[in-house]
């Protein structure tokens, strides 16, 4: 049997991401039922690595311009409190690292989820350690064992392979999707706005698997 994969390149803090969560859900729903012998597997591509300082203002600027244009485009809901009430950073790998403790207990899409709410919903800020250690703890993880391991340099190494092996992929950002058909790499159309664009290159490609 030849062997198919989808790969869901993706960033918990992205903002387009977040836009494209709808369509994104709907499609991986989808190709499940259409297409059970379809392994699908999210990466983590690393936005922006761990810092300290303050966004700067233009940055903040940029960022506020962009959920913007994501609400007019795709309709999807911010809290721009989180500019006021927060003190923004540029640093999504704290983030990402939360995920990859996730997903070790079989929680990988909920806590990116849980990211997304508390960071575009609830105005918190998911750079800071406190509220990814809150979220662990609301979805039943040990909390004292995710704050250790959240920044230790185990988790840190698997991050860096991990980000490695996400931009040898034929990504052009996040999100990205990629499907691995025979050995080839094959990147597929991001439609924010229709997921049927997608699961028709997917499906024509899927006749290649021979079950």
């Amino acid at each position: 049997m030849n062997l198919a994969t989808l790969f869901y390149v993706y960033d918990p803090m992205c903002s387009w991401c977040w836009g494209y969560k709808p369509t994104w859900s709907f499609l991986e729903e989808q190709l499940k039922q259409q297409f059970p012998e379809l392994t699908i597997e999210y990466r983590l591509g690393g936005l922006a690595a761990d810092t300290n300082e303050r966004m700067p203002p233009e940055m903040q600027d940029y960022l506020q311009q962009t959920w913007q244009r994501i609400s007019v485009e795709l309709g999807s809901k911010f809290n721009f409190d989180f500019w006021a009430e927060c003190q923004p950073r540029r640093a999504t790998y704290p983030a990402c690292r939360g995920v990859l403790l996730a997903r070790d207990a079989g929680l990988e899409k909920e806590f990116y989820v849980a990211v997304q709410h508390a960071y575009y919903l609830e105005a918190k800020n998911p750079s800071d350690d406190t509220t990814l250690i809150g979220i662990a703890k609301s979805l039943g993880m040990d909390a004292e064992a995710f704050s250790l391991a959240l920044n230790s340099d185990a988790t840190q190494s698997r991050l860096q392979q991990e980000i490695a092996q996400a931009r040898r992929l034929p990504i052009q950002g996040f999100p990205s999707l990629v499907m691995a058909l025979n050995g080839d790499l094959i990147s597929i159309e991001v439609d924010y706005k229709n997921a049927q664009t997608s699961f028709n290159q997917i499906a024509q490609l899927m006749k290649e698997v021979i079950v």
